[in-house]
Formats: C-alpha cells, sequence, structure tokens
C-alpha cells in the first residue's frame, strides 16, 4: 500500500513513510501532534486511499477497554427472565458488540481509528496490549474467541494529555505530525481554498505565524482555526490591504475569534495593541 495523501489532505514524506511502515510491521501507527493538525482526518484519508471502511472508537475519560471488545447486558437480561422473555434463552441477545469486535470480524481489511487514547484512565492502553499485539480475545459468556479475519489497519491519535505505558508504545509504530511550516501551509490553503488570492493568503499567513510566535500565548492557533478564520475573510470579503492595516487602533486582526479561543490569549493581543499605541504616541 502506497499512501500519498489526497486532493484534500496534504501529506508531508515523513508521514506517508510512517503509514506505509505501519502497515508494513502489521503495527499501530501512534500520531501525536498539536490539536487540529490532521491526526484524526489521517485515518478516514488512508481508509479513503485504500478503499477501506473506516471504524471509528472516540475516547472519552470514561471509556473502559472491555467496551472496545464487548459488554454483556446482565441487566436487561434478568428483567427479561422476570418477563418471561424467550430472548433469555441466547445469552448473544445480551453481548454487544465493541468497536475491536467490528473491525476484526468485518468482511474486508478495515481501518480502524482509536482517537484520542489519552483522554481514557492511564490503564487503558495496557488493557488493550494483548488484544491489540494477538488481533483476537476471548467472550467469557459464549466460550468462543473472536480472531481478526482480516488484520485492520490501526491508527491511534492522542493529544499528549497524559504519557502513554511504555509496553503499549513498544507496540505501536510512533509518528510526530510537525506543525507545518510556512511553505506546507500555503499548500494547505491552496488545496482547501484553490482561488483564493496570493495576497490575502499571504497576509493571512504572516498574522497567523506572528500570533503563534507571540510568548506566554495559552493556546496557539492551529491549521483548523486558520482554515476556519480564512473562511470568514473570504465570506466578508476581507482585503489584503484590512490585514496589513498599520493603524494602532487596529492592530488586533478582523474576526480573530476564530484563532484565539480563551479570553487570556484575547487580552494579551489587546494588551500588546496598547503597547504598540502608546508607543506610536510616544
Amino acid at each position: 500500500m502506497a499512501f500519498k495523501g489526497s486532493k484534500t489532505y496534504v501529506a508531508t514524506d515523513d508521514l506517508k513513510v510512517a503509514v506505509h511502515a505501519a502497515v508494513t510491521l502489521s503495527r499501530p501507527l501512534l500520531v501525536k501532534g498539536e490539536p487540529g493538525t490532521g491526526k484524526s482526518v489521517l485515518a478516514h484519508e488512508v481508509a479513503r486511499a485504500l478503499g477501506a471502511p473506516l471504524i471509528e472508537w472516540h475516547i472519552k475519560s470514561t471509556t473502559r477497554a472491555q467496551q472496545g471488545l464487548y459488554e454483556y447486558d446482565a441487566v436487561s437480561r434478568l428483567r427479561d427472565g422476570q418477563l418471561g422473555d424467550a430472548r433469555v434463552k441466547d445469552i448473544t441477545n445480551y453481548i454487544r458488540r465493541g468497536k475491536l469486535w467490528d473491525a476484526f470480524t468485518h468482511h474486508t481489511r478495515p481501518v480502524l481509528l482509536i482517537d484520542e487514547i489519552d483522554k481514557a484512565d492511564i490503564e487503558f492502553p495496557n488493557d488493550l496490549l494483548l488484544e491489540l499485539d494477538r488481533m483476537e480475545f476471548f467472550v467469557y459468556e459464549t466460550g468462543e474467541t473472536i480472531k481478526a479475519e482480516n488484520r485492520p489497519i490501526v491508527l491511534i491519535t492522542s493529544n499528549n494529555e497524559k504519557e502513554l505505558p511504555d509496553a503499549f508504545l513498544r507496540r505501536c509504530f510512533f509518528h510526530y505530525i510537525k506543525f507545518p511550516d510556512a511553505e506546507t501551509m500555503r499548500t494547505i490553503v491552496d488545496v482547501h481554498f484553490p482561488g483564493i488570492k496570493g495576497r490575502l493568503a499571504q497576509e493571512a499567513l504572516r498574522i497567523f505565524y506572528d500570533i503563534r510566535d507571540i510568548p506566554g500565548l495559552k493556546k496557539k492557533p492551529s491549521t483548523s482555526e486558520l482554515l476556519d478564520w480564512l473562511k470568514l475573510l473570504l465570506n466578508e470579503d476581507i482585503s489584503p490591504e484590512t490585514l496589513r492595516e498599520t493603524d494602532p487602533r487596529k492592530l488586533v486582526p478582523p474576526l480573530a475569534g476564530a484563532l484565539v479561543k480563551n479570553e487570556q490569549d484575547t487580552h494579551l493581543l489587546e494588551r500588546l495593541a496598547f503597547m504598540s499605541r502608546r508607543k506610536t504616541a510616544e
């Protein structure tokens, strides 16, 4: 398999190599990087490139590893038994398949996305070690072993909220998606907005990277937030000249709420603009 990106997803050479290596080794691809750098979208693009089905397991703080395998609903079975429901004779009526079960038994080789694994409890990755390594698990209630018919391509994303266990990391191929440089970002912008004027894109990127470089910024704007901002600029017909504004009273960029997402960073931008105005007045 050769993953080359797509018309809507710009994949760097090292990312293409990482996808190929993980598939060749039959190991999960663990992808880290800043939020908004396209980690989750990667699974969609790999599935599209392969023509493979995509199975998504979005992890929350309350998610347990067992839920990815299966869950036995003993409470429903007990209630149905009290009501005389004939379904209680077949325990499989109360087995709820998880995302790994779906991936292991799919008739074609699927892409399995385990999204934001670091949101779960620290023991969550360890609880999946054997299942992801052997590609099988045992269902105690029915006495059957569920084994992968077609070993899925597993992509795991993490935002680095928690450190992942070493034993888990050893079983993965790791790739860190670096934040795009200006040249790569311009390519990404051209992919999403093919008709955008060169000067508008140039000024928008200059402001975007200037904001990211501000010392003390709590949350740096991401790629997805840049694309949202550009969409608003085009919708409002903001000109390059407006973005190039040097009037100290207008130093906060238009529609900055698409880039800055908390009051601390908003106040920081306003404070910098105020200091610039005072310096100009002197």
